[in-house]
């Protein structure tokens, strides 16, 4: 089961020196690369170089999906990578050498019906066709949802699409409404195409969404590279949190997004790299619902999230 990792002797007063240290009292350069996806919600990574500090370079490799980014991870294709907890779970319920070190992000999800439509909460799902990513954070959050109101997958016609297209399924009328991930959401509003069901934090999951995650052998070789790029992380993402202004602008340019539709999905976003209890006792139940609807045939190990570096730095 997953639980919250107790700290290590001596953790609070500095990790151990590794090779980052090593390189930059040498003189060397240091790359991080560091694994990203087209969505606002993991904007942060994208205000990286103006917290890099001297000698250090943070590589931005953008993913299509959550799946991808975490594959690359654990393949060390990249040295650390932000996506959902979903895909964090899969991985790690299937044995993946994967840890969750810090978030990324909490919401930036939605329910979304076509404009004028009778759909207004989610009961009116029942006997719709619902588009749904599946094995995505948003598919555990709104079956559970559509669970505390009676209904089961079985009520409605889920739809394979994916978040990129879920906009122009609602507007085409390939589909009834959708369960989306920003900023498709303030697409679909701002364009008048959809209305808002509902935003689905109403569940023991509350509003988790997207972690930050490491190889374990990351963390146990090269405890100064995690030290150094969580210092960065937060202070970007505290940054873009602070500066919506400058987080719309960012996406705007980065997303091709219009200015009106990020405007409406800006306040659906909320930047954190913090991950304390309340985000370790979401994760959990996220991961027994996962077991529940046998998406993941195990609970991850204990380690699978590892809040030292968050703590070394919440206390700093």
């Amino acid at each position: 089961m997953i639980r919250r990792r107790t700290l290590l002797a001596g953790l609070g007063a500095g990790l151990a020196v590794g090779p980052l240290s090593g390189a930059r009292a040498q003189g060397a350069p240091v790359t991080i690369r560091m694994g990203s996806l087209k969505l606002i919600h993991s904007i942060a990574p994208s205000f990286y170089e103006r917290f890099t500090p001297a000698g250090v370079t943070v590589e931005v490799v953008p993913f299509e999906s959550p799946t991808e980014c975490k594959n690359a991870v654990v393949t060390k294709s990249v040295d650390f990578g932000t996506f959902g907890i979903a895909a964090a779970t899969l991985g790690a319920a299937a044995g993946e050498p994967l840890v969750v070190i810090a978030s990324t992000c909490n919401r930036g999800m939605a329910v979304i019906a076509k404009k004028g439509s009778d759909i207004h909460a989610i009961k009116d799902l029942r006997g719709k066709r619902v588009a749904i990513w599946p094995g995505s954070t948003q598919e555990v959050f709104v079956l559970e949802r559509m669970r505390m109101e009676g209904l089961s997958v079985k009520d409605i016609t889920p739809v394979r699409i994916s978040f990129s297209e879920m906009h122009i399924a609602l507007a085409r009328g390939d589909v009834d409404a959708y369960v989306g991930a920003e900023p498709g959401p303030g697409v679909s509003l701002a364009s008048g195409v959809g209305q808002l069901v509902e935003y689905p934090y109403g569940t023991e999951m509350g509003a988790l969404n997207m972690v930050f995650g490491a190889h374990r052998d990351t963390l146990a070789e090269r405890p100064d590279l995690v030290r150094t790029m969580l210092e960065i992380h937060r202070k970007a993402t505290d940054f873009a949190a602070r500066d919506r202004d400058a987080m719309i602008a960012m996406a705007v340019a980065k997303l091709g997004q219009k200015r009106e539709a990020l405007e409406l999905s800006a306040p659906n976003v909320e930047l954190t790299w913090r991950l304390g209890p309340d985000e370790v006792r979401q994760a959990q139940a996220y991961a027994q619902h996962m077991l529940a609807l046998k998406q993941i045939k195990r609970l991850p190990e204990p380690g699978f999230i590892d809040t030292r570096f968050v703590d070394a730095m919440g206390r700093a």
